[in-house]
């Protein structure tokens, strides 16, 4: 059946992680656009500030819940209080993840339950939370998975187990759902390295602090491409160009990324410092922060991602523009490549 999904202006979404990161943008972008907002995290004194921020021009268009989300009863306290508040809700947005950093058979089992409470059952759990009210009235559930949900890299084992167990659920999860003619968009957002506290807010059992290897793109890229698959239904969306590439070489040559991975992949996620304290493995983070800013450069946009979620007008002129810097770039690569041969000439 054909999924007809309300302009954000026009729905009261449920956005799971809220606090901090990609999370916390999209929550501020939302709100920028018109939707009312039921905010869940963990961190209460957070989300409490943040509905105080966003309610200052919205009146009563805010509401917060704090939940951890591997509890299911507690996020269909979430739920409830959406529904008593607004009415129902539109949007459910999975959102809440963490990672651990560690050879496999170095993080403890105990941790890796752990994180699979937040990362997967947290998004079972909202899922079925969501799908209960959403297969009723209709709307988007949007689970985020990750460029791993397709892919593996070294000294984050439990984190990629993780985002597969993500998309193989969420694919299951759509395929259900449209044999019984639900009304419900199940999209899977995969996002590449993203300039958040991720790396911050991962349990570390590692000598070294790591890092997210370039390229590393701005949270609002995440935030739009699930803005997008909200008001519009889609299947998947990668949030950055690097994730498209890295599944397509991942899936297209896997032992060749295999061999690329062995050779460079644990030294692109090592800074060569000493580890720091502090995870949010057990506990929400502190305050209200979108970015890390320990990064290195940041990417604002990804032309990608842009091109499969502007309006058919900007969509086309961004195509324009990639063709021409193709093609400058293919004129290019020509003229050098003939001054080399002259040279040798």
């Amino acid at each position: 059946m054909r999924i007809k999904l309300k302009p954000i202006n026009e729905q009261v979404i449920v956005i799971t992680g809220a606090t901090s990161g990609i999370g916390l943008v999209t929550a501020r972008m939302a709100a920028s656009k018109g939707a009312r907002l039921m905010l869940v995290a963990r961190d209460e004194q957070a989300l409490t500030g943040l509905v105080a921020e966003l309610s200052r021009e919205g009146g009563d268009r805010i509401a917060h819940a704090a939940a951890d989300v591997g509890d299911r009863a507690q996020l269909q306290a979430a739920a409830d209080a959406a529904i008593q508040h607004f009415g129902g809700f539109d949007t459910w947005v999975n959102n809440a993840g963490v990672s651990i950093y560690g050879r496999c058979i170095d993080v403890p089992v105990d941790e890796q339950r752990k994180l699979f409470d937040t990362n997967f059952w947290g998004v079972v759990n909202g899922s079925l939370v969501a799908v209960q009210h959403l297969r009723e009235k209709g709307g988007a559930l949007i689970n985020l998975g990750s460029e791993l949900s397709d892919v593996a890299v070294p000294l984050q084992g439990a984190y990629v187990a993780s985002k597969h167990a993500v998309k193989g659920y969420t694919d299951a999860l759509r395929i259900e759902l449209a044999d019984e003619g639900a009304p419900v968009s199940v999209s899977l957002v995969k996002p590449a390295g993203i300039d958040t506290q991720f790396v911050e807010h991962a349990r570390i059992h590692l000598d070294q602090q790591p890092k997210l290897p370039q390229p590393v793109y701005a949270p609002e890229v995440v935030a739009r491409a699930i803005l997008h698959a909200a008001a519009h239904p889609v299947r998947d969306l990668y949030a950055g160009g690097a994730s498209r590439g890295m599944s397509w070489f991942g899936r297209s040559a896997p032992r060749l990324y295999d061999a690329i991975l062995t050779a460079l992949g644990m030294k692109a996620q090592l800074t060569g410092e000493p580890r720091r304290d502090g995870d949010a493995l057990e506990e929400g983070g502190s305050g209200l922060r979108e970015r890390s800013g320990h990064h290195g450069r940041v990417r604002e946009r990804s032309l990608y991602t842009d091109m499969h979620t502007l309006a058919p007008a900007p969509r086309a002129a961004l195509i324009g523009i990639a063709g021409v810097m193709l093609l400058a770039a293919a004129g290019r690569y020509v003229r050098e490549a003939k001054g080399y041969r002259e040279a040798r000439v």
